[in-house]
């Protein structure tokens, strides 16, 4: 069962929405959060689900301390969209998926305290990415709740999210297990945009040049035959005037 502690009956009570901490240590890890972030809003755009990025998670009522912000949280069977933080008994439901990217300064709460409460918060999914490759030497591991513990995931499959994770850089790559197709960033999107708008601009150049020589043919084609009606209509003035001309 979700570990949510009993509810303080105090009449409003404030939930803050910041705290004044950055984001992220780092740009790395500020663009894997956006990016990773990115990706999975629009990969669930059609789904009963949200993403959040680096928003209070509060998960007991009455008890504004205690709270976590996870780097980028799925949640599912809510309703899509934003909010200044995530209130667990609001919604009944908790996050589905979780990731932190991690550094060496993060290692001992990300693989200590956050792992404990991911756990007992019933995270199905728990994805720690060092972009850095501080102290992950892989970059990206991730665990995956068996009964009650976590257990090490071998494969970097989301059985979640129908997804198979891949370390691309200091970034991390997301692909459709039903297609093997890549959910692409904002760079990758611009440009496979850019290559869509050159592929279509060629086609569309090699069709005006078929046009083109199509019409000059068709114009040729014209041209023979009118030499050949007036070739026609020379020789039978010359058989009306002459008669037929002599062999040889």
């Amino acid at each position: 069962m979700t570990a949510i502690l009993p509810t303080a009956q105090t009449a409003d009570i404030f939930y803050p929405s910041a705290d004044g901490e950055p984001v992220a240590e780092t740009y790395d890890h500020l663009y894997a959060i956006l990016t990773t972030l990115e990706v999975l809003k629009q990969y669930l755009a059609e789904r009963q689900a949200t993403v959040l990025a680096n928003q209070f998670l509060y998960y007991s009522q009455g008890f504004p301390k205690l709270r976590i912000a996870p780097d980028v949280m799925v949640i599912f069977d809510v309703a899509p969209g934003g909010r200044d933080n995530y209130k667990i008994w609001e919604e009944d439901q908790v996050p589905v998926v979780v990731f932190e990217m991690t550094s060496k300064g993060t290692q001992e709460q990300d693989q200590g305290l956050k792992k404990t409460l991911y756990e007992q918060l019933e995270v199905k999914e728990y994805w720690q990415f060092d972009p850095k490759g501080e102290w992950i030497e892989e970059k990206l591991r991730g665990y995956r709740l068996r009964g009650e513990k976590y257990e090490a995931i071998a494969d970097n499959r989301s059985e979640p999210l129908h997804l198979r994770l891949a370390v691309e850089g200091k970034l991390l790559g997301f692909y459709r297990e039903d297609t093997g197709e890549k959910l692409l960033i904002a760079d990758e999107l611009m440009q496979a945009l850019k290559q869509e708008t050159q592929r279509r601009q060629h086609a569309e150049e090699q069709a005006e040049q078929e046009r083109q020589r199509a019409e000059q043919e068709r114009q040729q084609r014209e041209f023979a035959q009118q030499q050949l009606a007036d070739m026609e209509n020379l020789l039978a003035r010359y058989r009306d005037r002459f008669g037929n001309l002599p062999d040889g």
